[in-house]
């Protein structure tokens, strides 16, 4: 199958879009892998992970500043997160790391999911927010018990989690809210010896993309419904050179014409142990199509990155030779593309339909 003739399309870098700001002691190690999501005032904003010295990640609030129809700068409005719970942080570590943001039409408000660095590793976490401004926490996710995996998903780390925007059809048949996320099976991190634990029938224990599902009804009684994930299942794993490490999701799901467009990082090159920096890796953003109707079905993916690090802001950082888009948003009639560089910078690209 050649891959490219089904994903039509293409993602073209405008440049970097914001950079940590000299003498800002809480973006000191840098700025990076951002979601972003329209306020009620009609204006774009920017939630870009900050990092202070340590390692200590913060997610602050920017407006995007949009000249003629194109993302060109931020304005800083300060810090809507922090790691201020004691599940998001250990004795020696702390961090709300890589948000994505989702408006959930059939619920009314902005969903955020994002990574808790506590003391068992990274955990998915969630908040949610009317206004853009206020984020109100609903805690860890929970994934449900599936027999049929021999496992339980949540002794693992999970992260790259985001929500598509619209209801789909769940495997019951019932309209739901889907996810995507991507647990990681190595427990040598956390327990010296114990090696990887991939769920039954899963063969590669590669960091893949997973697909599960949220009861709509019960998420419109109570957002804490939210929380509780169930069905499960491995849709897409690495297979392309750009990706032989690892893949992970990137924006919100984007529906097109041909189906459900994922945006992902690729990961070839060096493969760390635990949670190190990945010095000698190399992340690339591709693209896959899920089905419209059955988004646990793929049914294209791009053989060759859409976007790879090139430019200096892209090859020299915090980690050298990334590229990971994390938000995508239509402005006018055009989407662009928000991703970290380096993991030190953001930088912006337009999407286009080939």
């Amino acid at each position: 199958m050649n891959h490219d003739t089904t994903v039509p399309y293409s993602l073209r870098r405008l440049g970097t879009l914001m950079t940590a700001e000299p003498g800002h002691p809480l973006e000191v190690e840098g700025v990076l892998n951002p979601g972003t999501a329209w306020g009620p005032d009609g204006q774009l904003y920017l939630y870009p992970r900050i990092v202070a010295q340590g390692n200590v990640s913060r997610i602050a609030r920017t407006r995007v500043i949009v000249q003629d129809g194109v993302p060109v700068g931020i304005e800083r409005l300060g810090v809507v997160l922090a790691p201020d719970e004691g599940w998001e942080h250990g004795r020696q570590n702390a961090g709300v790391e890589d948000p994505r943001i989702t408006f959930v039409e059939a619920l009314g408000y902005h969903v955020m999911t994002y990574v808790a660095y506590g003391p068992l590793g990274p955990k998915p976490a969630l908040a949610i927010s009317h206004d853009t401004v206020n984020w109100r926490r609903l805690g860890p996710l929970h994934f449900a018990y599936q027999p049929e995996l021999d496992t339980d998903l949540n002794l693992f780390p999970n992260k790259d989690i985001v929500f598509f925007p619209e209801p789909v059809t769940g495997p019951d048949g019932r309209a739901a809210i889907a996810l995507l996320h991507r647990p990681m099976w190595d427990l040598d991190w956390l327990r010296p010896g114990e090696g990887a634990r991939p769920p039954a029938g899963i063969d590669d224990d590669r960091p893949s993309i997973w697909i599960g599902y949220i009861d709509l009804e019960a998420s419109r009684r109570t957002p804490a419904a939210l929380t509780t994930v169930h069905s499960s299942s491995m849709i897409v794993a690495p297979e392309m050179a750009y990706e032989t490490a690892k893949i992970g999701a990137g924006p919100a799901p984007l529906r097109v014409p041909e189906g459900w467009l994922i945006l992902h990082h690729g990961v070839s090159g060096a493969v760390p142990k635990g949670f190190e920096l990945a010095h000698g890796s190399k992340y690339a953003a591709g693209a896959i199509l899920l089905d419209a109707d059955d988004p646990r079905q793929m049914i294209g993916r791009t053989a060759e990155p859409l976007l790879e690090p090139e430019t200096t802001d892209e090859l020299h950082g915090t980690l050298g030779n990334v590229v990971f888009p994390t938000a995508i948003e239509k402005i006018g009639d055009r989407h662009f593309v928000f991703y970290g560089m380096a993991d030190s910078s953001i930088g912006v690209a337009e999407l286009e339909r080939i």
